[in-house]
């Protein structure tokens, strides 16, 4: 089964940028039909941030359209959310996620497999 792992979260201000990556293992993730990445800010509930399936349809949450870019790299196992133009409200623990099936949408429960999460943190 795949296994997900997060990396590339910190501390940055506000108008700086990090690139998350998700790096799979035991399988290639392009097993999946779709993969996302989710964040959870203190004190709230987890929401979706990006998606992509393994047609390379994209969606993002309409808060960083525009800012945040979700892409994947074949050859290194690799997904990536580049984030640009960081707000404060962007800080949150950020996971990956894999699902399988033919829906590709942000409703939690369609995702089998999670990464353990990188915290990102973004100061005004």
């Amino acid at each position: 089964q795949v296994q997900l792992v997060e990396s590339g979260g910190g501390s940055v201000q506000a108008g700086g940028s990090l690139r998350l990556s998700c790096a799979a293992s035991g399988a290639s993730y392009s097993t999946y039909y779709c993969m996302g990445w989710f964040r959870q800010p203190p004190g709230k509930g987890r929401e979706g941030v990006a998606r992509i399936t393994s047609y390379r349809t994209i969606r993002s949450a309409n808060s960083v359209k525009g800012r945040f870019t979700i892409s994947q790299d074949n050859a290194r196992n690799t997904l990536y959310l580049q984030m640009n133009s960081l707000k404060p409200e962007d800080t949150a623990m950020y996971y990956c996620a894999a699902a399988s099936g033919e829906i590709c949408s942000f409703e939690e429960t369609r995702y089998n497999i999670w990464g353990q999460g990188t915290q990102v943190t973004v100061s005004s």
